[in-house]
């Protein structure tokens, strides 16, 4: 198994991505707290070794505690997966300082910090892997989203510096951005569409490899980034969007 023995910390892991990050780890054999607001789910909850841990992630005071919490459990840290997010839509024109500072607090703080807060324990362990959840926002636009592609670009850039700083310590630092990634909101939106099954192909057209993602196909990457296999690399954000991003639009 790819991360047997690996310990990992991932953040916001109870559903979306997060779970299929959590799935494909526990199916290579690491062991994990997750961190996230709320308690986890029973069913997770029971999974052997599985630690939750509720934490307000907007707190920089509760991410030293996060981390102790899960070396005390677990003998260590080797892995830090910096998943959990927020996005809301707000024009230029509405959003207001308070909402700005509470997607870069979740968004871009958090991260930062955690990843200040696992160090001590990931030099202990001789290095370790460092994974943020970017998006393809951070790359392009969607309207309304000023805040969250600002947060999410932000987390590109401090992936490769976090590369720099870290690398002297054996610990690597990427991100995935990912697309349109199948979930209970994505599929609540597509329900509300007038024409559902019209609204689906014409989000799959979007997509050279003609699907969505899933999110293990999230998970899948994310144990590439985790495992030995990727030891030379370090400071990338990798897209991961079915070549949509890829694909110019015509305009017929």
């Amino acid at each position: 198994m790819e991360l047997d023995g690996k310990i990992a910390l991932i953040s916001g892991g109870g559903q979306g991505i997060g779970a299929g990050i959590v799935e494909r780890f526990l199916e290579e054999g690491a062991q994990m707290a997750i961190v996230q607001r709320r308690p986890l789910g029973p069913a997770l909850e029971k999974r052997h070794g599985v630690l939750g841990i509720q934490a307000d992630l907007g707190d920089p005071a509760a991410l030293p505690r996060v981390a102790e919490h899960t070396a005390e459990r677990f003998g260590g840290i080797d892995i830090l997966v910096n998943n959990a997010g927020i996005m809301f839509e707000r024009s230029v024109s509405e959003i207001r300082p308070e909402e700005w500072d509470l997607m870069m607090a979740i968004n871009m703080r958090a991260p930062l910090f955690l990843a200040q807060a696992v160090l001590p324990h990931m030099r202990r362990r001789g290095g370790g892997s460092i994974i943020n959840i970017g998006s393809i926002e951070g790359l392009a636009a969607n309207p309304g989203h000023a805040a969250y592609c600002a947060s999410k670009a932000g987390i590109h850039g401090m992936t490769r510096a976090l590369a720099l700083d870290l690398g002297p310590d054996n610990i690597r630092c990427n991100a995935i951005a990912p697309g349109w990634i199948a979930s209970d909101l994505s599929d609540n939106y597509l329900e509300a569409q007038a024409d559902r099954a019209a609204a689906r192909e014409a989000l799959n057209g979007l997509h050279p490899v003609g699907r969505v993602g899933r999110p293990s196909d999230v998970g899948n990457l994310a144990v590439y980034l985790a495992s030995d296999r990727s030891s030379f690399m370090t400071g990338e954000t990798l897209v991961l969007d079915g070549g949509r991003t890829a694909k110019l639009p015509l305009p017929f």
